[in-house]
Parts: C-alpha cells; structure tokens; sequence
C-alpha cells in the first residue's frame, strides 16, 4: 500500500524524439497502476496524425494499437488520455478545416479515450484575435467528443520569454482572454515561470490562476531529455524540485525518451509528493525495487555521470567503460536503456522537431 498523491498525478508522454513503443506503453500502464498514478496520456511529437498530419487518417494499426492501450488503462484503473495538437487550425479555420476536424475528433473516438487533451503547444501565436479561435475550436471539439474529460495547453503555456522569441509575441492579454473564454470545467496546463522548470512556488501558480480563471494543470518538463543539449543526460533524480500542491489542480510528469530509465524518476516524484525532499538516500532502494540489486549498485556509481556529466562530456575511454558495463547486463531493460544511451542512439534529431 502506498501513500496516496494528494493530487491527481500521471505521464503525458508529451515529447520529442524517439517515441516509446507500444511494449513500452503496456509496460507503463502496468507501472503506473501498481504506484497509484492516476492517467496516462498518449501525445508523443513524433506522431504526425495528431500534430501537422491532423487533417490526414491515422493509420488502422495506430487506432488499434491504441485502443487496446486503453481497453488495457480502463481495466487497470487508469485514466486514458490522447493529446491532439490541430497545428496552426486558426490561421483557416473554414468549412473544410472544420470538417477534416470533426472527422478526426470522430476517429479518436473510436479509442475510448477518458480525456482528449486539445494541445496548441510549439506553434505561431503572434496571430490577432488567437484566444477567440482557439476557444472556438475547442468548444466544437468538446461537442463532437465521446471523452468525458478536456485539457488545453494554451499556445503561451509559461511566462518564458523564449516562447516568444520562437512563436511570435502574443496578443495582448492572451491568456487572459482563453481563460475567460472556455468552459470553466476544461483543465488548462502550465509548465511554470520556464518551459522546464525545476518548482512551482504558490505564488507563481496563484498568479497563474488568476490569467487563466483557474487553477493551472501542472505539464512538468523537469525530466524530459528530448532538446539538443537534454538528449546527453538521462534524469533518474528528479531533485531538487518541489510543487505547491494545494495551488494547483493535477500534475502530468512528460518523462523521458527512455521509458524504463522513467520509471525511476517517477518514483523519484513519488518520493518528493508523498515522503518530504530528501531523496537521494531513498534513490538506490528505488533503484533496486525496480531494476535489481547490480543495477543498483552501477546507477548509484555512475548517476553523477549520467545525470549531470553527460554523454557529451564524458572522454571515449569512460563511454567505453560505462558501455561495457551495462551491455554486460543483458535482459535487463534498464540497463540496455543506458547502452542504448551510451551508444548516442538517443542523440537529438532536428528533424523530429518537423513531426
């Protein structure tokens, strides 16, 4: 029995990159049931039928694929979630726009999905009139739905300046305007004052429920290694971070390329919610719990290394040492998770930001 989250907490496998594949999801679902996560949501950037191939048909093994993932959530108790991110439908929003949305919107229904997460993340927002459009789309979305709940991630999902800087400056009062404008019963998430934060204090979220006229969802982007510089680390603590709980509405942790390296960041979270800050003395029994007692004793020699090292750091000869050491492990996942690692097979692909 564990201690219970004291708010809803689960995975948007929300990244980019190399995807986890649907082994790895089934994995998951299992995972997340037996620690007492509440959801799963399925909205990797590398699948391009439900980012910038929206208006395209998915294809039938994807669907399938799917929904199987959440027959197999519905029976373990987990909330299933698909994210769709309609690119840039505001910029033409007709007739034929609307239809090709409704077609897809119809197709994910078919999955079963709890919650459909409707995502305008990493997209130009320099655009007169956004919120109205947006909330448009969203409100039409929510009527051709058969999901029983609804998140947005504002295309403005942090105060950081570099979202500006890559998608435009916003319409004054953006916001302001979404929050106003949608269902108050629609979750809005957040990333916090970056778009990789390490906390969330109660002042910045009540700040943040006050634009929004809720309480945010939190996406957390504390782990997640898909950016250039991020894919040379693999983030097993997830310390120091800390989140207000009271001040915010749910937690959705985007994880990292490596879905069992994950597990033990999620536990990493787990311990931080539910147990108090101090985690790195409680990380080699997560480590054991989880992957066994000799790779618990490598994770614990070589987290300096792989956390905050790095691949791009570390010379040739300790790559080479470090390789040798986990390809030994064979049948261990978590230890070809890190040879895969040290191999480069997770390095940064710019085209995976074209998805």
């Amino acid at each position: 029995m564990h201690t219970e989250f004291q708010i809803p907490a689960g995975v948007i496998e929300g990244f980019f990159g190399r995807p986890w594949g649907w082994p790895a999801r089934f994995g998951a679902v299992e995972f997340l049931r037996e620690y007492d996560f509440g959801f799963y949501i399925y909205a990797p950037k590398g699948d391009p039928y439900l980012r910038r191939k929206w208006r395209e048909p998915m294809p039938a093994d994807t669907l399938e694929h799917l929904a199987v993932l959440g027959s197999r959530c519905r029976e373990c108790g987990i909330d299933f979630g698909i994210g769709l991110t309609p690119f840039e439908i505001y910029l033409r929003y007709d007739a034929a726009a609307r239809e090709r949305l409704r077609a897809k919107v119809l197709e994910l229904n078919e999955t079963g999905a709890d919650t459909l997460a409707i995502l305008f993340d990493d997209m130009r927002g320099d655009v007169p009139g956004i919120a109205e459009l947006q909330a448009q789309v969203i409100a039409e979305i929510c009527g051709w739905s058969s999901a029983r709940r609804f998140m947005v991630c504002p295309t403005y999902y942090s105060y950081d300046a570099r979202l500006t800087r890559e998608f435009g400056a916003p319409p004054k009062a953006y916001l302001e305007d979404l929050g106003r404008l949608l269902d108050p019963r629609i979750d809005c998430f957040w990333t916090g004052e970056k778009i990789i934060s390490d906390g969330y204090s109660a002042q910045h979220l009540i700040d943040v429920a006050a634009d929004l006229k809720r309480k945010p969802f939190i996406w957390d982007n504390h782990i997640a290694n898909d950016a250039k510089t991020r894919t040379n680390h693999v983030y097993l603590d997830p310390s120091p971070w800390s989140l207000a709980v009271d001040a915010a509405v749910g937690l959705a942790i985007n994880p990292m390329n490596q879905p069992h390296l994950s597990r033990i960041a999620l536990l990493g979270y787990r311990h931080l919610l539910t147990v108090g800050p101090e985690l790195r003395s409680a990380l080699p029994g997560i480590y054991r719990e989880l992957a066994g007692p000799r790779l618990a004793e490598l994770l614990s020699e070589d987290l300096e290394l792989l956390q905050n090292e790095g691949l791009s750091r570390l010379d040739e000869a300790t790559r080479r040492r470090l390789l040798e050491r986990y390809e030994s492990e064979t049948g261990n996942a978590y230890a070809e998770e890190v040879a895969a690692f040290l191999r480069g097979e997770y390095v940064f692909d710019p085209q995976c930001l074209t998805s």
